[in-house]
């Protein structure tokens, strides 16, 4: 059971606030890691993009509806609010706003999207050794990262740099405001690219490098540490919390590798939401695959994988802009499955918002080859979802094999065409994950660790939905398709993506 009525939930109970892309949501979940029905608070977010490379929030607006979620839940606990031990925190990764000495917002929060600091990032590849510095920190110097953003800010955002004192991530400054504390954690640090691999401490040669000071960053705690007591302030408006014990922020891809059921090296984990991405958790400190990165989930885990600035972004734009009239959801996804694979003759780069991994070229654009008058919406659409697929096979090649593949996120577990396909590319079982809130629930599974409650991650099963076997007749056009994908993609950069 997945869900459970607050009257029977099992105590004690964990808050989970989730800071993502399109929203701020916060959650209930007991201690068998059930989410809590009608507990439930949501919020939007707003990103603001341009042709320059811009992804930026309003950092004021944002944490006042990080405020109001809690609020809300507050009011729909009610008297069950006492039964709460925790608050876990996830966000996405990487973010990063500059504050000033009196603790005000310097400028927007500029997201892992931002890719502004492209002409940056050009230069320190040209000046630096790119595998030395993906060696030591698990990154690459690319304007998804801290190394370039901050050349950028002191060059383009002069102002803004001189101003701020500190430098911190989207969950670093929510309890900033809410707690007065400064940490973060290794799970959100390793994704600024600042962080030693090794020592999972700031790395001191590439704060020379950029000048940053030592002392504008947080400490570095793990996971597991709490915090007790709120500022005078948000103990006055929720008293109920300010005995609990709060959890540090960690990155979103890290739990819903944790929520899944993919929290050890058994199972390789690919998400898509807004974006999409591939992971797998391994002990110890692994060394990066070439196009990859290794960021943290703890201490303890590493987390190996790659990511792409495309999934259910790409699906909403091709709804918003194409013509597909009044078709439902359900109307379109029955028209892609009666699709022969890669029989509709196009070639897509899906790079709309930039890319990651596998080539990370951080100005690239979407490029869609082969159209031609009787080229039809749907035909664009299961173009998508296939060229997508591919590069999300790209980066598996680079990933240690596993037992099987778990898939989340709501944008792909909506379409069960998109999970064959990925099947199909793969060339493996895909398993469609049933867990309905897997980052969520990857944060109370942490909560309820560090407070004892479970001895380790995978204490609780992952329940599982349906799996998808592949059809290795589709897999060799795809292995074709991946080709003429590679070779329209080095056409424009000069390189095979990987």
């Amino acid at each position: 059971m997945q869900s459970i009525a607050i009257e029977d939930a099992i105590h004690p109970l964990v808050l989970t606030l989730d800071v993502g892309t399109s929203a701020v949501r916060l959650l209930c979940f007991d201690a068998l890691a059930r989410q809590i029905t009608g507990i439930d608070a949501r919020r939007p977010i707003d990103v603001y993009s341009d042709a320059h490379g811009a992804a930026e929030i309003d950092i004021k607006k944002l944490h006042l509806q990080c405020d109001a979620v809690i609020d809300a839940v507050i009011g729909q606990l009610g008297a069950y609010v006492q039964f709460v031990a925790a608050i876990g925190v996830d966000t996405m990764a990487t973010t990063m706003v500059g504050i000033a000495p009196d603790g005000t917002p310097v400028g927007p929060l500029r997201t892992y999207a931002d890719t502004q600091s492209a002409g940056e990032a050009q230069l320190l590849r040209q000046q630096y050794h790119e595998a030395d510095y993906h060696g030591a920190t698990g990154c690459l110097l690319r304007p998804n990262y801290w190394p370039a953003r901050v050349r950028w800010l002191q060059t383009q955002r002069s102002p803004e740099w001189q101003t701020a004192s500190m430098w911190m991530t989207l969950g670093e400054y929510l309890e900033w405001r809410w707690l007065g504390i400064r940490r973060v954690t290794p799970s959100i640090a390793a994704w600024t690219g600042l962080l030693d691999r090794t020592t999972l401490d700031w790395h001191p040669d590439w704060l020379a490098t950029v000048d940053m000071p030592r002392t504008a960053l947080a400490s570095v705690v793990d996971v597991d540490v709490p915090h007790t007591g709120l500022l005078p302030v948000w103990a006055q408006r929720w008293p109920a919390l300010a005995h609990i014990q709060w959890f540090a922020a960690v990155g979103d891809g890290a739990v819903a590798n944790v929520g899944s059921g993919c929290s050890d090296a058994r199972h390789l984990a690919l998400t898509v939401g807004t974006t999409g991405a591939m992971r797998i958790a391994i002990p110890g400190t692994p060394p990066p695959p070439p196009g990859l990165w290794c960021y943290r989930i703890d201490r303890q885990l590493a987390l190996v994988g790659g990511a792409t600035s495309e999934g259910g972004n790409i699906y909403q734009w091709m709804r918003d802009t194409l013509q597909f009239g009044s078709q439902t959801d359900s109307d379109i996804e029955a028209q892609l499955a009666a699709y022969a694979p890669d029989s509709h003759g196009l070639t897509i780069l899906p790079l709309w918002a930039g890319e990651r991994s596998p080539g990370w070229a951080g100005d690239a654009r979407a490029t869609i080859h082969g159209m031609h008058l009787g080229t039809t919406p749907v035909d664009l659409l299961r173009a998508a979802f296939e060229s997508m697929a591919l590069r999300f096979g790209q980066i598996a090649a680079s990933l240690p094999v596993s037992d099987g593949v778990i898939a989340s996120g709501g944008a792909l577990l909506r379409s069960p065409t998109w999970l064959q396909i990925c099947a199909d590319v793969l060339g493996r079982p895909v398993t469609a994950s049933a867990v309905v809130e897997a980052t969520a629930r990857g944060v109370a599974l942490l909560a309820l660790r560090s407070l004892g409650v479970i001895r380790t991650l995978d204490a609780i099963a992952a329940p599982l939905g349906e799996t998808y076997q592949p059809d290795m007749t589709a897999h060799a056009h795809y292995q074709r398709a991946v080709q003429r994908q590679q070779t329209l993609y080095a056409l424009f950069y000069g390189k095979t993506a990987g």
